[in-house]
């Protein structure tokens, strides 16, 4: 037989296989994270537009707790909620259509209850500022302080979504 021919009837027996169903099992779905972004001031608040809403009181208080998080206001500018694969990674755009603020995340291994380890990137206006492996735990999200804007400071934070699931 020559080889083209044998390498055709290999190619050939091959396809087959991947077209009988058979699921990719790192596309499976092992969780949520969401991805939020404030605006932190200590100046009017409004300056990041009136259509903004200012975060609930608790999680103002848990923000101020931290030095480096400690401002009079915050607003919320931006949400994103994307699946958490078996070994694919996704990107958040919390400030869509804008790509100012993306979050690339990949699950390192299979999440425990509450509990996922990441490969996590953010990028800002096209630029990778943060590369690092985190492990997000229940109702406690990671905070990263961002960068100026408008008289005030962005705080990123990335979490897993509906933690009791």
């Amino acid at each position: 037989m020559k080889p083209i021919i044998w390498i055709t009837t290999i190619f050939a027996g091959i396809l087959p296989l991947s077209s009988m169903g058979q699921e990719d099992p790192g596309k499976e779905q092992v969780g949520e994270v969401e991805v939020s972004v404030y605006f932190a001031t200590n100046k009017d608040p409004e300056a990041a537009g009136k259509s903004v809403k200012a975060i609930d009181a608790k999680l103002g208080e848990r923000l101020r707790k931290e030095p480096q998080l400690k401002f009079e206001h915050y607003r919320l500018l931006g949400q994103d909620t994307k699946a958490l694969y078996r070994s694919y990674e996704n990107w958040a755009e919390p400030l869509k259509p804008s790509d100012a603020v993306m979050v690339r995340f990949e699950a390192q291994a299979m999440p425990r209850k509450n509990e996922v380890t990441l490969d996590l990137e953010l990028w800002l206006s096209r630029k990778k500022t943060v590369k690092t492996d985190a492990t997000l735990m229940g109702n406690k999200p990671l905070f990263v302080l961002g960068p100026e804007w408008r008289g005030g400071r962005l705080i990123i934070a990335i979490a897993i979504a509906n933690p009791s699931k």
